[in-house]
């Protein structure tokens, strides 16, 4: 399997092309800010075949090239409809009031083709088979993707803005919200093996065995109720 990720734009946002190995079909996660033109390259680089795009959630950091890396390669865009509307409409979804400036060179709006994400689904695209898990806590659609193992592969968990090396996504903005947030790390992530490695929209990556051990908010969970996490800092847009 192939994997090509980097981070774009202003807010360094992960974004991943994945395939079952170079020369062959290909599938987007996360094509945010300034993102176009690295996709261009890996896609150059492995000769890969974009056949969709797949959002983690709706935040112009993750969404932002969405528009021109569809249309370049005539694909659709995948997403959960509760954050659908920031595709077209990011300033909301961020809190700002009409009007407000985001960024320069900013081309908001949905491509042409978009399909909507469910809890539970699976996803077989470009030979790969995705497992959709909805995980609202940073955003009311936020999701993630799950990939199994094989042989000497280990299990991948494309985490989006759910869980960070040693933190989580921030519950501060509109449609944020903390005991969902708590609620979907149990849910989705505790019961992952520990050799799980979780690709995330910010930062390095890392596996569900270290963060078990290590991370406050997935320690606090696995305690179970009543369980306070120490103070750290929490990421994304």
């Amino acid at each position: 399997m192939l994997i090509a990720g980097f981070p774009a734009g202003a807010w360094g946002t992960n974004c991943y092309l994945v395939a079952p190995a170079a020369g062959e079909e290909c599938v987007i996660i996360d094509p945010g800010h300034q993102a176009a033109d690295g996709v261009a390259e890996a896609v150059r680089k492995h000769r890969l075949k974009p056949v969709a795009v797949v959002l983690t959630h709706g935040h112009i950091d993750h969404v932002a090239s969405v528009v021109p890396v569809c249309g370049a390669h005539d694909v659709p865009a995948w997403i959960h409809p509760a954050d659908r509307y920031m595709m077209s409409d990011p300033g909301k979804a961020l809190g700002l009031s009409v009007g407000t400036p985001l960024m320069g060179d900013l081309t908001v709006g949905e491509p042409d083709d978009v399909r909507e994400l469910a809890d539970g689904t699976g996803l077989e695209l470009a030979g790969l088979e995705f497992s959709v898990a909805h995980a609202p806590g940073h955003t009311k659609g936020s999701v993630t993707f799950r990939m199994p193992g094989a042989a000497d592969i280990p299990p991948v968990l494309f985490s989006g803005d759910l869980l960070f090396a040693g933190s989580i996504g921030r519950t501060d903005l509109p449609g944020g919200d903390m005991a969902e947030m708590l609620d979907s790390l149990a849910r989705v992530c505790l019961p992952l093996d520990d050799s799980t490695v979780v690709l995330s929209g910010h930062g390095p990556q890392t596996t569900i065995g270290r963060e078990r051990a290590t991370n406050p908010y997935l320690r606090q969970v696995a305690a179970g109720p009543g369980a306070d996490a120490d103070a750290a800092p929490r990421r994304g847009m």
